[in-house]
């Protein structure tokens, strides 16, 4: 069985803290650095701050978790990702969704209720872009061409059962949030199976996100206060703080959880800037 992957989301609280917390990690086994993704928020735009800490690491890997693609322009989406995999030595992975923010989409001028079937298109569109193909009838490609052949790997978040066929349609794996192994379990299960449906070859790739604070009374109070404020809109703030793990016991508990139904890896999002969190999260788990 290959080794359980230990990623970490990096808190939006203080931007210019970003590249410490990527430089240490970097330096530390954690294999991945996520970045959530709003528009009608506090937070930093997720394909340029990971450029950004492209150039400050060599060796750990660069995920959205996740981009809201429907927001985005689908031609500047398809070159600012190639970019971002060519900056970054084939280092980038899209993780990708529809999202569920009607400010998102009024300030995107876009139709929430049409976001699904956009995506559907824009998925369509990037794939022949990353291929090198011509954009579409009287517009040629548009480069650069990723490092990754075909493209960065895809992870659709989502719990919908049309998030999960995305995965068997367009995909390369399944990015499951904000609910623990015992329920997860079930999601995984889902998409292994929308895998087999459409003949695709191998395993899709399972990640498990879950939300953390390790260290003093206050970075917890600051990872509870910023989990809330990101997830008021669901009117679901109060379920999603108590979720939150503040100790090394739970957090290993979380992991080895995770591991249990079959994730390949375990994103451990952190809500608060404290970066001291690198280091005890590396001495819970490493």
């Amino acid at each position: 069985m290959d080794p359980l992957h230990i990623g970490l989301g990096l808190p939006v609280d203080n931007p210019a803290l970003l590249p410490s917390w990527a430089r240490r990690a970097d330096a530390l086994p954690f294999s991945t650095l996520g970045l959530l993704d709003r528009l009608v928020f506090d937070n930093p735009e997720p394909l340029i701050t990971l450029a950004a800490l492209a150039g400050a690491t060599s060796r750990i890997r660069l995920q959205t978790e996740v981009l809201i693609a429907p927001v985005h322009n689908t031609a500047l989406l398809a070159k600012q990702t190639a970019t971002l995999d060519r900056l970054s030595g084939g280092r980038f992975t899209l993780g990708i969704g529809v999202g569920g923010r009607a400010d998102d989409c009024l300030a995107a001028g876009i139709d929430l209720h049409r976001r699904g079937r956009r995506l559907d298109e824009q998925m369509t569109l990037l794939r022949r872009t990353w291929a090198g193909e011509p954009y579409a009838q009287g517009a040629g490609p548009i480069g650069p061409r990723p490092a990754t052949p075909g493209g960065p790997p895809v992870l659709f978040g989502g719990f919908a059962p049309a998030a999960l066929e995305r995965v068997g349609r367009f995909g390369d794996g399944f990015l499951g949030a904000a609910v623990p192994a015992a329920h997860m379990a079930g999601l995984f299960r889902q998409v292994e199976e929308v895998w087999r449906t459409y003949d695709r070859a191998g395993r899709p790739r399972l990640v498990a996100q879950a939300s953390v604070a390790l260290g003093p009374d206050d970075t917890v109070e600051r990872a509870r206060h910023n989990l809330g404020d990101y997830y008021a809109f669901t009117g679901r703030a109060e379920y999603m703080t108590k979720g939150l793990l503040t100790t090394a016991r739970d957090i290993r508990a979380a992991v080895d959880a995770f591991r249990d139904i079959g994730a390949d890896e375990v994103v451990l999002y952190c809500w608060a800037s404290d970066i001291g969190q690198v280091d005890r999260l590396a001495d819970a788990l490493f």
